[in-house]
Order: structure tokens, then C-alpha cells, then sequence
């Protein structure tokens, strides 16, 4: 780890982190937190894969609709209207629409093909972004005079590096630059994201083998034209169990904290002292009932 100790964390001039974990665990919640007071630079890697990534090819997904439309077609066909998404970092619907659902396509699912070419585009762009944040350590630091840095990961970066790899490229240069935090849930906590994918889905990058997997699996247990909604809710639990392990290894170098004690967090402070604990409780070999 780049920090030692609790008490080296807490000295440290500039604080760097790299929160992992599942959409809905609270990375979101944190980094907006250290953002408003201040000192911190928030970086989000899936509005990174968005904006500066995919950007381009969600406004054209959009125009390919819109030319269905004769007025719509008319209007983009002279430069009258402008069709671009405006994600956010608490709205990224647009990044969702376009990587889609494979299925049947009278119910708005995507062939398998397509879908896995859009996978891979979210693949390539993900791993750009989380390179690009090195650079926007420097950037925060020389141009808004951030003393500390939040890196605030896409659920799916767990499927773009090899966790059980020490030497895993992307891994070991994130690690150098940053202390990976690992909110970590338990089966309560696996029950809600659950349900909340199934009311707001999010944007899911999976491995090709798992996903080839996947897909053969349900259309086995699931004959005749796939249920676009109902693949990517059964795929999305079993994604879950598939996580919990490569989280785990990721979080060997750095450190673990549960959701609980995040979702406790009010202030920047408590936040510094929670990841203060966890340091000390690796390195001393305590558990978090310990301390």
C-alpha cells in the first residue's frame, strides 16, 4: 500500500483514493461528499467512459432513432437541431440506453452480436479512462489546486484487470498512484442492489466468457425469443456472486471497508478516520469489531 499506517494516511499532504465496488454501495455517495467540501477532486471514471469515450457514440445511437422520424430527419438533415446526451454523474441513462440488452428485439433487446461489440467498446473505454486518471491527478493539483483525489470507479472495473495477476499493468500503476478502497456488502446489501437494478439499471460492462456463459445458460433454462429485461436482471445477480472474489484481490492492495460504515459517513473527516481504521486493522491483523 501506499500508506504505512492509520496515522502516515492522515499526515499525508495529498490524499489519493480509488474506491472499487458494486454500483450502489456508496462510491458515489463519497466522493460527492469529499467533493463538496472542497479539497478533493472528484473523477469519475463512467462519466469519463461517457462524455469523453463513448460520447460520441451515444449522440449517434440517438440520431439513428431520431432519423426514423421524418421531422426529426428533416431537422438533422439541415443542420437545424442538436441531439447529445447530457449524462451526469448521478445520470448515466444514456451510457445504459446504448450498451442496451441483448434479446428480442420486438421488446427492444439487441442482437447478441451487437451487443458484444458495444461491450467491447465500453471495455476499451474504460480502461482509457482509468489511465486518464493519472493525468487528472496532475491536472487537479496544477490547474483547481485539489490537494486530494477521489477515483470514482465504474462497478466493472474488476473485469478489465486481472485481480490474481501482481504484475496486471492497469492494476499495479493504479495501486502506485492511488490506495484502492474496497466497499465491501453483504448478501442484505446483494438483495437490494438487486432491486434497485431492476428500477434504475446501470451501465455493466461483463467479460466475454462470462457473458458467452451467461447467454448460453438462460437460453437453456429459458427457451424461444430472450426477455431482453429479464436476461440482464438474472445476469446482473449472478454478476454479483462472479465480482465478489476479484474484488477481493484488488482490495489486497489496499484496503477494506464495509457499506454499513460507509453509508454512516457525514463528513470528510469521518471518511479519513474510517480509512485511518482499516489501514491500521491490515497492518496490525485486526478485525473491524477490533478497533
Amino acid at each position: 500500500m501506499i500508506h504505512h499506517s492509520g496515522q502516515a494516511w492522515r499526515d499525508a499532504p495529498e490524499k489519493r483514493v480509488m474506491l472499487l465496488g458494486m454500483s450502489g454501495l456508496g462510491k458515489t455517495h463519497i466522493a460527492s461528499m469529499l467533493r463538496r467540501s472542497g479539497d478533493w477532486f472528484h473523477y469519475s471514471v463512467d462519466y469519463r467512459i461517457g462524455t469523453r469515450y463513448m460520447g460520441e457514440l451515444i449522440a449517434d445511437d440517438f440520431k439513428r432513432h431520431a432519423m426514423q422520424v421524418p421531422l426529426l430527419r428533416e431537422l438533422l438533415m439541415t443542420d437545424s437541431v442538436r441531439i447529445e446526451s447530457n449524462i451526469t454523474f448521478h445520470n448515466l441513462a444514456p451510457l445504459s440506453t446504448y450498451l442496451g440488452k441483448p434479446g428480442d428485439p420486438s421488446r427492444g433487446g439487441l442482437d447478441f452480436a451487437d451487443y458484444m461489440t458495444r461491450q467491447n467498446q465500453h471495455r476499451a473505454a474504460e480502461i482509457a479512462a482509468m489511465e486518464d486518471s493519472a493525468r487528472f491527478i496532475d491536472r487537479a493539483r496544477a490547474l483547481y489546486g485539489y490537494p486530494h483525489f477521489v477515483c470514482d470507479t465504474s462497478g466493472s472495473i474488476c473485469e478489465v484487470v486481472d485481480p490474481d495477476d501482481p504484475d496486471d499493468p492497469l492494476l499495479a500503476r493504479l495501486s502506485a498512484l492511488m490506495l484502492p478502497v474496497w466497499i465491501r456488502g453483504t448478501e442484505a446489501h446483494t438483495a437490494e442492489l438487486v432491486h434497485r437494478f431492476d428500477a434504475a439499471p446501470k451501465p455493466m460492462y461483463y467479460q466475454p466468457q462470462f457473458l458467452h456463459d451467461a447467454w448460453r445458460d438462460y437460453g437453456r433454462d429459458h427457451p424461444g425469443p430472450v426477455d431482453p429485461d429479464a436476461f440482464v436482471r438474472w445476469t446482473y445477480a449472478r454478476a454479483l456472486a462472479h465480482r465478489q472474489p476479484r474484488y477481493a484481490a484488488m482490495a489486497r492492495r489496499g484496503v477494506t471497508v464495509e457499506a454499513d460504515e460507509v453509508a454512516a459517513l457525514t463528513h470528510p473527516a469521518d471518511f479519513e478516520a474510517l480509512i485511518a481504521r482499516a489501514i491500521d486493522r491490515k497492518t496490525t491483523g485486526s478485525t473491524p469489531e477490533d478497533t
